[in-house]
């Protein structure tokens, strides 16, 4: 008898598993809609579909009456670019700091308990002082993200750096090789698929500090158009954005992913 643990299903099956809970949600959604609307058609907590199809005509695809812009894809090119300029500083600093304490020692030794101190540091918490040191405009709320996420990557990257196997570093030093050319030639190659993959991890915590920063003090972005509308109960627009920031989310970790395995393809096989 075949025990459920050892069962795999066909990629076709595997696929209609995925979806199934999808629809589930979408079929839960339009009974409950249904039965609100039916009960007080201006009830605006679950709107219809037709309500939200007019609010996605209304903010994409119809220019704004007082700036004349296009607010959907505004807020979206906004969002992408704050978030982007967050991440990139983030796994730049993230990845010079992780490599640098996981490779020598004397470096670890002064920066490691720093790192764990900022780590601790609820990023959320800085945002007053981030908005007083740097005002209100885009450095702010590009810092909260890079503040945010910095110590996750630096830290995975030190513990990775420390993985690589020391008999490598070994093997260099017999050949020749000096302080530099371990670190470039020898860990570099080998961290990069593991700066990917630490940054898609942290993009979670990137988009929350992002919508945070949007919601407090902006005039565009995902973030402050959610945060604008709520006041109105205005779930019609609510909606839509939160599931557009999803496959926004999606797409980019699906990105990183590809390119990960097209750069590094023997990562993907398991090679060291």
């Amino acid at each position: 008898m075949k025990r459920f643990i050892n069962l795999t299903p066909a990629p076709a099956t595997r696929m209609m598993f995925g979806l199934l809970p999808f629809v589930l949600l979408v079929i839960l959604y339009i009974v409950a809609s249904d039965a609100r609307l039916a009960e007080n058609p201006s009830d605006k907590l679950l709107p219809g579909f037709s309500q939200i199809g007019d609010a996605i005509q209304r903010m994409a695809f119809e220019p704004s009456k007082r700036t004349g812009e296009y607010l959907f894809w505004g807020d979206t090119t906004s969002s992408l670019t704050r978030l982007g300029l967050g991440v990139l500083i983030a796994a730049f600093v993230g990845l010079v700091l992780g490599l640098l304490t996981g490779a020598l020692p004397s470096v670890s030794a002064v920066a490691s308990p720093l790192l764990t101190v900022v780590s601790l540091i609820p990023p959320l918490a800085l945002l007053p002082v981030l908005f007083i040191v740097f005002g209100l405009g885009e450095v702010s709320k590009v810092a909260l993200i890079a503040i945010g996420i910095t110590p996750f990557i630096a830290r995975d990257i030190q513990r990775r750096t420390l993985e690589i196997p020391r008999e490598q570093l070994v093997k260099a030093q017999t050949l020749g090789a000096n302080t530099s050319q371990i670190i470039f030639r020898v860990l570099l190659p080998q961290l990069m698929p593991r700066l990917i993959d630490a940054v898609r991890l942290s993009l979670g915590a990137g988009w929350l500090f992002l919508i945070a920063a949007e919601a407090i003090a902006s005039t565009d972005g995902l973030g402050y158009r959610i945060f604008l509308v709520r006041r109105y109960m205005a779930m019609d627009v609510i909606l839509p954005y939160v599931a557009w920031i999803t496959v926004l989310a999606f797409l980019i970790d699906s990105v990183l992913a590809w390119v990960s395995r097209r750069l590094f393809p023997w990562q993907s096989k398991g090679v060291q």
